[in-house]
């Protein structure tokens, strides 16, 4: 059995860095990959991009701001296009179709890198994808959803999630419901934070140095070292 001491640490960046792409159930998953500040961890942040039929790619602001923004904090950032988006195969999956994408994603991890440690987020439909994977896979260190879109799609939006989880939700957003969201928060008791910032709207425009500041500053410390 491989112990923490036999295992080569710098393995996971180096293989994840030259990846273009993880197969997926409907084919192959286009995937960008970021080395953290600490490129010995075996940390890996897998971040869900926006609704693939409103124009959502991994490029979305939001989701490149998550990507430095964990970077900096020391973990690995993995950016990928769900089915249909870019150069990934596939199409629109109607969310659970993206759900599977995302299994598929974190079970490469989990066969490739046994110890990673993976945190999963998501902005607005990524979020709704994010926090259903996070509520079916045990393990995962970590929930950050942006601007989650409760209420809106065919599956009923995860409650009592089991791993820790932050929620930053602008105050001004036209899209998603905002009591609703308020409403389920408040449903959520352990190890939950709900962030609202008063002047930002669903696509965080102008406010994208404070959506990262409040994710750095409500950064759980749960970090496992390779």
């Amino acid at each position: 059995m491989q112990s923490l001491d036999d295992t080569s640490k710098p393995e996971l960046p180096s293989k994840l860095g030259q990846l273009s792409a993880i197969n997926g159930p409907a084919g192959a998953l286009e995937v960008d990959f970021k080395v953290g500040a600490d490129p010995r961890a075996g940390n890996v942040a897998v971040i869900c991009h926006p609704h693939p039929q409103h124009g959502g790619t991994m490029d979305n602001k939001v989701v490149t701001t998550l990507s430095r923004v964990y970077c900096k904090l020391g973990w690995h950032s993995l950016r990928f296009n769900f089915r249909g988006v870019g150069q990934s195969d596939g199409s629109y999956g109607h969310l659970k179709g993206e759900i599977e994408d995302l299994k598929a994603i974190v079970s490469f991890i989990r066969t490739e890198f046994p110890l990673a440690a993976i945190r999963l987020a998501g902005f607005s439909f990524g979020s709704a994808v994010a926090a259903n994977v996070a509520k079916s896979e045990e393990g995962i260190a970590h929930l950050l959803l942006i601007a989650p879109p409760v209420g809106k799609y065919e599956l009923e939006f995860p409650e009592n999630l089991s791993c820790p989880t932050l929620v930053v939700q602008g105050a001004l957003d036209d899209i998603v419901d905002l009591a609703q969201t308020r409403s389920w928060a408040e449903t959520e008791k352990n190890n939950f934070t709900y962030c609202e910032l008063p002047d930002a709207g669903h696509f965080f425009h102008g406010k994208l140095t404070e959506l990262a500041t409040t994710v750095s500053n409500n950064f759980s410390p749960r970090v496992v070292k390779l």
